[in-house]
């Protein structure tokens, strides 16, 4: 990712010091990301270092997957196919082809439908195409309008922030949930209402820490944890919202934040084995691992859970730019001391040298 991102400095003719002053960091930290002394496995800050070199956040994480594994690779020459079947959706047809979507579910009628927008768009997201996701998240919100039921419009509304946040658009994907939370307050009572109105409290928390507003996130998230318990763990619209959700999502918002230990602190109150996907388990290993490795001391914890969060779901791991930085860093360190054989090992799975 340094090199990708030294690459795109050079080509705009800028120093680091004026690069690194657009994206209001020093210019010492934008040397140490560039050299790849310093592992650029924050979100936020990956957001403002392509906000600085104006291209997107995926540009500058890319999305290398392993030659070796075949179902990530798959994963990724699907999403052509994926894309195609969003553009050519039309739903002022009268009638729609089973075969031009039925991978991605998009030709069964809502709210079927609507889930499965939403399911491509988080797809097109986790797999480094925030673009895609939001043309997903677009078709998602037609789908859902179609219905005229506020929660499915709540739930077209998370799948469009969650893609604005991913392009780095923070205040967008903060406008869009704060004005579906609002709209959908009146109808919390509904099935599923409760439930919506959290996980859409939670991507206010994820888009205000973008916004450099940490107090308004760690305020989201108490509104958010207070509600899951009320309404306990739940698997409505494949959301796991509830209290070991919330918590995860307060890990993932921490461990990009300034203060990485407060996420270890959380993660050891935190039982992932709750939640009975490993797509939510997976982020609790991964950004725990994240947080483990900007502590002192705290490296063979770190590997520990990487290792952990491979076995839950290896595709997410092989793919993920966040999750290879730390690898990376926890690579450099290691080659200092003795020891260090399953990182190597797991390095080299992600074909890191």
């Amino acid at each position: 990712m340094g090199d990708r991102i030294r690459d795109r400095r050079l080509r705009r003719g800028w120093s680091i010091r004026h690069a690194a002053s657009r994206a209001g960091v020093s210019h010492a930290t934008w040397s140490r990301i560039e050299r790849g002394l310093q592992a650029a496995d924050n979100r936020f800050m990956l957001s403002d270092l392509a906000a600085a070199l104006e291209c997107s956040p995926a540009d500058l994480a890319g999305t290398a997957v392993p030659a070796g594994d075949r179902e990530a690779a798959a994963a990724h020459h699907a999403v052509y196919r994926i894309r195609q079947a969003l553009v050519d959706l039309d739903l002022s047809a009268p009638a729609r082809s089973v075969e031009t979507a039925a991978d991605v579910g998009l030709s069964t009628p809502p709210p079927l439908a609507e889930l499965a927008r939403t399911v491509a768009s988080s797809v097109l997201r986790n797999l480094g195409h925030p673009a895609d996701a939001w043309l997903g998240a677009e078709r998602c919100r037609d789908a859902a309008d179609a219905t005229r039921d506020p929660v499915l419009q709540g739930y077209a509304a998370y799948a469009r922030a969650g893609a604005a946040n991913a392009c780095g658009s923070f205040e967008r994907g903060y406008t869009l949930a704060e004005r579906a939370v609002d709209a959908l307050r009146p109808h919390a009572a509904r099935p599923g209402g409760a439930e919506m109105i959290g996980s859409l409290q939670l991507i206010c928390a994820y888009a205000s820490r973008g916004r450099r507003r940490p107090d308004d996130s760690r305020a989201w998230c108490a509104e958010a944890a207070a509600l899951a318990r009320q309404t306990g763990e739940t698997t409505t619209l494949g959301l796991y919202f509830g209290p070991t959700n919330v918590d995860i999502w307060r890990i993932g918002i921490e461990a990009d934040g300034d203060d990485p230990g407060r996420a270890a602190r959380l993660a050891q109150d935190t039982d992932p084995a709750r939640l009975p996907v490993g797509f939510r388990q997976v982020f609790y290993y991964s950004d725990t691992a994240r947080a483990l490795a900007r502590l002192r001391g705290r490296d063979r914890e770190a590997v520990r859970f990487l290792l952990t969060a491979e076995r839950v779901a290896p595709q997410h791991v092989h793919t993920s730019p966040l999750v290879q930085e730390t690898a990376r860093a926890l690579l450099d360190r290691s080659r200092r001391v003795a020891g260090g054989t399953e990182l190597r090992a797991f390095c080299e799975r992600l074909q890191i040298g």
